[in-house]
């Protein structure tokens, strides 16, 4: 099996499985950041707008794999499969790898790093949506329509999430080999961009490999419509009291505006929109890892939805 057999294979982040210390919490998080209780779930399960699902149990639910980290964090990534036929690709390709379980509808098994990754066939949506174009200089889409503000976030959907890692080499080889993601770009010797598609946007996972920081998970990020979005989305968490961890701001290596939200769920949680989308004919960077390289600016505790200026620390 190589991964020539298994590109394209995966086509969505599916769901993301918590286990976490307080979940009345969590379920207050994950509502103010804009996702959707799913009505007659036994869990605590919440949706976006595209059907991609976050599902809160408790630290100690025994339904949970083991955790590749200490505390409140994700337990177990699921992946959608283009089709069944993709989904028997994939069955083979993983067959002989650590906690293979094979449901029918569904594989399971741990990746390099600790974590339990699911594989089903995608169950999600197609959402079409009215975005509202940005006038730039020479392309005035725009017309006779002001551009919107936005009292909260509607997150569309799961778009990547970021793990610390120990094996960086081991886990890259595991995504790209097994699963058949393609490398946008990378950090030497530090950190590596995956995206689940040939064409697609430029990352859906970033694997980074920190000195004296073991597994974990860095942050799960949910694309919003536009810049005014991710604004809107942060602010709107700043008056519900829950902390900025870094943002607005731009990544100059993705084009993506952002915002990131401290989540109890462990990790953070970000807004982010116009990420670069890339083509078979894109050739991957190399680059060091530094603070220009991961933001081309970007305010520190984010805004104050009271004065919208910086908002200050209170230490």
């Amino acid at each position: 099996m190589t991964t020539r057999d298994t590109a394209g294979s995966i086509v969505g982040i599916e769901e993301l499985d918590f286990g976490v210390e307080e979940v009345v919490t969590g379920e207050r998080f994950a509502e103010d950041f804009g996702l959707t209780r799913v009505s007659g779930s036994e869990q605590s399960t919440f949706e976006t707008l595209d059907g991609a699902r976050l599902v809160i149990r408790t630290i100690d639910d025994p339904t949970l794999p083991a955790a590749f980290e200490e505390g409140s964090t994700l337990r177990r990534m699921t992946w959608g499969a283009a089709s069944a036929k993709a989904l028997d690709t994939l069955r083979e390709s993983l067959r002989d790898q650590p906690g293979f379980t094979d449901h029918g509808d569904s594989l399971e098994c741990r990746d390099p790093n600790g974590l339990a990754v699911r594989i089903r066939e995608s169950r999600l949506r197609e959402v079409k949506l009215d975005v509202t174009p940005i006038n730039q200089y020479g392309d005035m889409s725009r017309v006779d329509q002001p551009s919107p503000v936005y009292d909260q976030a509607s997150p569309v959907g799961i778009g990547h999430t970021v793990f610390f890692v120990d094996d960086l080499e081991a886990c890259e080889s595991f995504y790209r080999e097994r699963l058949g993601f393609s490398v946008s770009d990378r950090y030497t010797d530090r950190a590596v961009f995956l995206r689940m598609q040939a064409r697609g946007g430029h990352h859906n996972l970033f694997l980074l490999k920190l000195p004296h920081r073991g597994a974990g998970l860095n942050h799960v990020a949910f694309t919003v419509r536009d810049i005014h979005e991710v604004i809107g989305g942060g602010l709107a968490m700043n008056r519900r009291q829950w902390s900025t961890f870094l943002g607005p701001g731009r990544h100059p290596i993705s084009s993506a505006y952002f915002w990131y939200v401290n989540s109890p769920l462990g990790g953070a949680f970000e807004y982010y929109t116009n990420e670069d989308f890339l083509t078979e004919a894109w050739t991957p960077r190399e680059m060091q890892h530094s603070l220009e390289s991961f933001t081309e600016w970007a305010v520190e505790g984010g805004i104050d939805a009271e004065t919208r200026r910086q908002k200050k620390s209170e230490a």
